[in-house]
């Protein structure tokens, strides 16, 4: 199992690649909320999500990169951290994407010089067809999240966010795959009590945790071009198992309240994936402690403005 030896050779590997994110300490009896609030800014990340943390490791940890370069599947956001790694690192990256991914996101990976691929309804779609591609080509392939490479390299995030706010009881994290909640988990190890927060339409760890093992589950909704995978990773659902991780539900109705709120009270942008943690906490469907500290990772800002009402 990853460990917190793993992230912090990650975290060396890393140090002159990727920004060290901060945090936003909130008083939250301004805001009604009961407790204080810290807010990990981890959509200032280059790409705007968190995304190339693990793609670099992935691609850094290699003791030599393939003359085809690397191959990846994505709903935007890894496919755009994937073509800024190959970029940065001299080698040629070919993307491929659903064919409804958002015009923000294929914009951001075509600009990083990637050779771009449309297939499929879903990312599974797109992950199916990067397999065979990879299989003629000889690339590397980088998962979105389930490598180990990948999850130590987002768990940097957690150890940023110890070192910053040492505090915290709780520390909420949106789920698609498992990468970034996993790294994140097996950071703190349950010195602090990871939570997961995942949309309706998209439910993959909490339908594995009620069937005891990862599940196929349906993909829909608002948050789906960044969590919309079938089924959670192996590698993040054991980590989960092991910490007895809590796992709740939110709408898209509370979702899109959360990226509202995040505007009207912060002046903050973020994309659907990146405030359904908050929604978590906003909606009710996480209640915390009386004397709790809670955090939240704010991971993706890789959004249409419009979309959100901000601009028409």
């Amino acid at each position: 199992m990853i460990g917190g030896s793993d992230i912090t050779a990650a975290a060396q590997r890393l140090s002159r690649l990727v920004r060290h994110t901060p945090v936003l300490k909130v008083d939250g009896d301004s805001f009604g909320l009961s407790h204080p609030l810290t807010l990990k800014l981890e959509f200032l990340q280059h790409t705007g999500s968190f995304k190339p943390r693990g793609a670099l490791n992935r691609m850094l940890r290699a003791a030599s990169l393939p003359k085809a370069g690397v191959i990846a599947a994505s709903g935007g956001n890894h496919g755009a951290a994937v073509a800024y790694a190959a970029q940065k690192l001299g080698v040629p990256a070919e993307i491929f994407v659903p064919a409804k991914t958002p015009a923000a996101k294929l914009t951001r990976i075509a600009g990083y010089g990637a050779t771009l691929v449309q297939v499929g309804d879903a990312y599974a779609d797109a992950l199916a067809a990067s397999q065979a591609r990879q299989a003629e080509t000889g690339a590397m392939g980088v998962h979105a999240y389930d490598q180990p490479e990948v999850v130590a390299g987002q768990g940097t995030v957690g150890k940023e966010l110890e070192a910053d706010a040492a505090d915290l009881t709780h520390v909420l994290v949106a789920v698609g795959g498992g990468g970034l909640i996993g790294g994140i988990a097996a950071w703190y190890a349950g010195r602090t009590e990871v939570v997961a927060v995942e949309p309706i339409g998209c439910p993959t760890l909490n339908a594995a945790l009620a069937a005891g093992a990862p599940v196929p589950v349906p993909v829909s909704g608002i948050a789906a071009d960044s969590l919309g995978a079938r089924q959670v990773g192996l590698l993040m659902f054991d980590i989960a198992r092991h910490l007895e991780m809590p796992s709740v539900l939110v709408s898209d109705d509370a979702i899109h309240t959360a990226q509202s709120w995040l505007w009207e009270h912060l002046r903050i942008v973020v994309e659907p994936g990146g405030a359904t943690a908050l929604a978590a906490l906003l909606s009710g469907a996480f209640v915390a402690p009386a004397d709790a500290r809670v955090g939240v990772v704010l991971c993706g800002a890789n959004v249409d403005l419009a979309s959100i009402g901000i601009v028409s």
